[in-house]
């Protein structure tokens, strides 16, 4: 029998270690349904994170006996809808102590940042990366120009894995409506 389907048929509550393998062998499942939702990578990737962030917070209230995938994917559909209907992504909470070595960063010098830039030759896209809050442009650059992992981004800004997928959420947004801004901008010229 796999492993979800013992938690469905479970009458007594496990220790949290259980319930944390119970619901990861979920992972799979919940992420093919948040990238359905969502039809991209890096959002199915925030709405599986946060569902799992809020999941592990609610473990206590899970009624041993029912079913955890659809406990999981229940989770993951609102969530999804709430992101919808308010049309904003998380409020992000800013640890200024945990990204002070970052705020430094000068995005001209040959970093891979920067030269990722300026192969790109989009001015635009520049001022909008450069315009970003330092704390959310250095998270955006480590997980989307470095390709690090959540959790490798969460280690290097000593921050917990939700706080790295609020910030992203946030950075994302914020470049994508100062993009389309400047955009709207030089189509009315």
């Amino acid at each position: 029998m796999p492993k979800h389907n013992r938690a469905s048929l479970r009458q007594h509550p496990p220790d949290r270690d259980e319930f944390h393998i119970e619901s990861l062998a979920l992972f799979g499942t919940v992420y093919r349904v948040a990238r359905r939702l969502t039809k991209s990578a890096a959002d199915a990737e925030d709405l599986t994170q946060e569902t799992y962030a809020r999941a592990l917070r609610a473990a206590g209230s899970f009624q041993w006996g029912t079913n955890l995938k659809s406990w999981l994917l229940t989770i993951l559909r609102n969530i999804d809808r709430n992101r919808k209907r308010d049309g904003a992504r998380a409020v992000v909470v800013v640890d200024e102590d945990a990204v002070s070595e970052f705020e430094g960063a000068d995005l001209s010098s040959d970093t891979p940042e920067a030269r990722l830039i300026r192969s790109a030759e989009n001015r635009d896209l520049r001022a909008a990366i450069d315009s970003l809050p330092p704390v959310l442009r250095q998270t955006l650059w480590l997980r989307d120009i470095e390709e690090l992992s959540y959790a490798e981004v969460a280690t290097r800004l000593g921050i917990p894995i939700g706080t790295v997928m609020s910030r992203l959420s946030r950075a994302r947004e914020l470049l994508y409506r100062r993009m389309t801004e400047r955009n709207e901008g030089k189509n009315r010229c």
